[in-house]
């Protein structure tokens, strides 16, 4: 009998001793008729009872049995559900005759067995996985190779503390949206835990850098591969923030039930409500913790009334409760998960004060109207949380609607037209449209991804080149390298078109000179020539300039890419063991900050340079003509 069924039946029988009003003075089994009748002993001649060992106990003579033994029923699931002390005779003597029960109501006899079945299930764990299905720690994470995540034994020989520091230290800024889709594959992939980390550990600093990525649904499912019977405090943590940011606190009720069962802290003790009010049907009881909860003022008086409106909705009363959002400060991930959560938006000023940490947020909350999604997907597709298809599919939903909104339906119709018209002239209008102006980088890069495919079906024309650029960063957006690089022979030699399809097309062109490298350094309008910076160094990270040019033009551009730092050792270390997933990770790191004038030629050569050397070129092709694009 294990240890948890031996716990249970301690829990019934101190329930049954409850519920009994009097002592019983003689034992009655309460297995069904027949089950413990022993068989027929055969006849034998009388013999002399054996003298007792000197140690022996002396039998009573009150009648009762002088030693009681606790025999255990077979190893059946039907008899390992109760077990039952019986009166077991001393060798010798003969069985005492079984006294008459004593008749008195609510008796242990009396007792209802589908009650005593009722506790024993009242009493078990909430989940409880058996060991074979459990899932190993070893390996954790949901994206697997063989769907084009990375190599699980990438990480297998990885020192655990150093990576634990290298994913605290990610605060989730990157400023290449090729780096965060890069970034987000590696932390997706299912990989083997490293040297000296628990595994839930290991799930749980991925899912907090997703988190801070604006990745959440992502997220969600790193801390759903690990059971919950395993979840560590920084599991349980990051599994509060993912549930919380996909609007769906009822998904922290297995491990409220388990691990985090104990867990102090107004937001636990919230949860806890609203789990009693979800999974076990009792509505009024979570809403009375909550009203007291109120009183005592646990937690800040919004966060309540927005738990009680969610815990509503599993009470048969179905309590009203206005929510009130005069005296809010600001946008908690609390706040915004349970206002969703009900279908709520926060007011404007407050999803305005929270700025991008909201509309990554809602940009993927199916609650919210579209054009509130919309509004967010500018972010979202900048950043690399929504890709081009998305984006497309998310206007294709505003233009079916009946009554499309004022700002965001004729988008819509502009949209259909820049893939579907018939002239080419009207299909690039509507491109040029879309695009706007340059007063809102980060939305101006966002419409570049909106029209990737779009600006795919543009047939090259040489007349088209004035054009050319904008076409050919659209299309790189989606890594659309060998459409961007059809135009290799209609853009003029030394031009920006010239050096993104030089960085970017899937094979080394002619050889770069130069007097090249000058003419585009000559059309340079960027700040401090950071544009002409990039292109040497993302030039001479991919191997597509030979090493006596790169010489001579870095001295005119005053361009130091030899110089050392403990980041630039890491990461040609890890390219040098052709580690993919360390690069990827030392990669993300180097890529930290809210925009592309934070990053350093330095940092860039040496990323496209590992990216490349540890298998993942394509990568770092498409990051390299990212940052010439966005300077």
């Amino acid at each position: 009998m294990s240890r948890r069924r031996v716990r249970l039946v301690a829990l019934t029988c101190a329930a049954i001793g409850a519920l009994s009003a009097i002592a019983v003075t003689a034992q009655e089994s309460l297995l069904p008729p027949g089950f413990d009748d022993k068989p027929a002993a055969p006849v034998r001649k009388p013999q002399t009872p054996p003298r007792p060992a000197a140690n022996a106990p002396t039998p009573t003579r009150s009648g009762a049995p002088a030693v009681v033994n606790v025999q255990r029923p077979a190893s059946s699931p039907t008899a390992q559900a109760v077990s039952v002390p019986t009166v077991q005779p001393l060798p010798g003597n003969p069985a005492p005759a079984a006294a008459a029960p004593v008749a008195a109501a609510n008796g242990i006899g009396d007792i209802d067995p589908a009650l005593i079945d009722q506790l024993v299930a009242s009493a078990k764990p909430r989940a409880d996985i058996p060991p074979h299905a459990q899932r190993s720690l070893s390996r954790v994470g949901f994206f697997d190779q063989a769907d084009g995540g990375f190599p699980a034994v990438s990480s297998h020989y990885l020192n655990g503390p150093f990576v634990a520091g290298l994913l605290t230290s990610m605060r989730g800024d990157l400023v290449s949206r090729w780096g965060h889709i890069m970034l987000r594959r590696a932390l997706a992939s299912r990989l083997d835990t490293p040297v000296g980390m628990n595994g839930a550990d290991w799930a749980a600093l991925r899912a907090q850098v997703l988190l801070r990525m604006g990745e959440a649904d992502a997220a969600r499912a790193m801390v759903q591969e690990v059971d919950s019977g395993f979840y560590t405090r920084t599991l349980e943590d990051a599994a509060m923030g993912s549930f919380l940011a996909t609007a769906d606190p009822v998904g922290l009720c297995p491990i409220t039930a388990l691990t985090a069962a104990g867990r102090p802290g107004w937001d636990w003790t919230l949860t806890r409500a609203i789990c009693t009010a979800f999974t076990g049907g009792e509505g009024a009881p979570a809403l009375a913790v909550l009203d007291n909860a109120m009183r005592k003022g646990t937690a800040p008086k919004i966060d309540i009334l927005l738990t009680q409106k969610f815990a509503g909705a599993a009470s048969q009363g179905h309590r009203a409760v206005k929510i009130e959002w005069a005296g809010v400060d600001s946008l908690t991930p609390w706040r915004t998960g349970l206002a969703l959560a009900t279908g709520l938006e926060p007011p404007e000023a407050l999803r305005k004060q929270a700025g991008a940490a909201y509309a990554v947020l809602a940009v993927r909350a199916p609650m919210l109207p579209l054009t509130a999604r919309a509004e967010a997907a500018d972010i979202a597709a900048e950043r690399g949380i929504l890709s081009s298809a998305a984006m497309v599919d998310l206007y294709s939903e505003i233009h079916a609607l009946d009554e499309p909104d004022r700002t965001w339906g004729p988008l819509a119709d502009t949209l259909r037209s820049a893939y579907l018209a018939a002239d080419v002239a009207d299909r690039l209008s509507a491109i040029r449209n879309l695009w706007g102006d340059a007063s809102d980088p980060d939305r101006a890069y966002s419409r570049l991804v909106l029209t990737a495919y779009a600006a795919a079906r543009i047939t090259p024309d040489a007349n088209l080149s004035s054009d050319a650029k904008g076409l050919i960063a659209s299309m790189l957006t989606a890594g659309l390298d060998r459409n961007a690089a059809r135009w290799a022979s209609m853009v003029p030699v030394g031009s920006e078109a010239w050096g993104l399809i030089a960085l970017a097309a899937p094979a080394k062109s002619a050889a770069i000179g130069a007097d090249t490298l000058g003419t585009f350094q000559s059309g340079d309008t960027s700040t401090g020539g950071l544009r002409s910076r990039f292109l040497l160094a993302g030039l001479m990270g991919l191997g597509r300039v030979d090493p006596a040019t790169a010489r001579r033009v870095a001295d005119d551009l005053k361009l130091d890419l030899a110089r050392e730092t403990r980041w630039t050792r890491a990461i040609d270390a890890a390219a040098a063991s052709e580690n993919p997933v360390l690069v990827a990770l030392l990669a993300g790191f180097g890529m930290q900050g809210s925009g592309w004038d934070k990053m350093t030629p330095l940092h860039l050569y040496h990323i496209v340079a590992a990216l490349r050397r540890a298998g993942l070129e394509g990568e770092a092709r498409m990051i390299a003509a990212e940052a010439v694009a966005r300077v």
